[in-house]
């Protein structure tokens, strides 16, 4: 078993022997075993509170090996608005309930909830299902811990 301790900024130019599809949850867990496709195994023990994002590099403790995580795609809500002050409202109320939310100019994501598509068709908000990697904002006090 591999075991990942170092956390190195993403580089596309770098070396890796892995790579690690990871969902948004996943992605927040410093210390987890993970099976990788090829039946190996993992395992990230990293200062708590890192949060990995796509395309960051971790490093073993013998430091030999290099593995890239990716976002993996997974099921999540996309929200349209027809105006920007709507999705501003969405994103108001997801925030209000502390949901993780990935926000661009034009739409917000978020994991699939019913509870939550029902709020947000109430809102006047356009809501499609699929499966796509989520990256949800890290929030204001996120940071990789180093």
């Amino acid at each position: 078993m591999l075991t990942f301790t170092q956390y190195k900024p993403p580089d596309p130019d770098a070396v890796v022997t892995l790579t690690l599809p990871l969902t948004a949850e996943e992605r927040t867990r410093s210390r987890h075993r993970f099976e990788i496709t090829d039946g190996r195994v993992v395992f990230l023990r990293l200062p708590r509170g890192t949060v990995l994002q796509d395309g960051d590099i971790l490093q073993d403790e013998a430091h030999s090996n290099l593995i890239r995580i990716t976002a993996k795609p997974e099921p999540v809500l996309t929200v349209f608005a027809q105006t920007p002050l709507l999705l501003m409202r969405a994103a108001y109320h997801l925030g209000n309930r502390h949901v993780p939310v990935e926000i661009t100019i034009n739409y917000l994501r978020l994991s699939t909830d019913s509870v939550l598509r029902t709020m947000l068709e109430q809102l006047g908000l356009e809501i499609k299902e699929e499966i796509l990697p989520f990256q949800p904002e890290v929030g204001a006090y996120g940071h990789h811990a180093h």
